[in-house]
């Protein structure tokens, strides 16, 4: 009975390192949304504000470290159109892999 428990927890460990990068940024797409419209509907003014993905991209780690000892995190961005009371913003959202939280910041005007 245990080794089937470890077998269960082996292969969910393995499914979830099979994940490719693009299911990665998938899966971390609702929270870059939201994380964009908490500040969007802040910033204008307007809690009726909606917010779409408009492009997606990875960010490789900057190398901390020694070389034997090096470390990063990768990050997923995001970049999110909000539009709502007659207004458009646009966000750069990062998420950082493994994470449980996002940063919006404002986009160029």
């Amino acid at each position: 009975m245990k080794k089937r428990y470890m077998l269960l927890a082996f292969v969910g460990v393995f499914a979830v390192g099979c994940q490719t990068q693009q299911q990665m940024v998938q899966s971390q797409q609702g929270m870059a949304v939201q994380t964009a419209l908490n500040r969007a509907r802040f910033d204008m003014n307007c809690s009726s504000a909606t917010g779409q993905v408009l492009s997606t991209n990875v960010s490789q780690p900057a190398v901390q470290g020694r070389f034997a000892s090096a470390y990063g995190v990768q990050r997923f961005e995001y970049t999110i159109g909000v539009t709502g009371c007659g207004k458009r913003r646009t966000y750069i959202v990062v998420c950082p892999q493994g994470g449980t939280g996002c940063f919006a910041a404002q986009g160029r005007q």
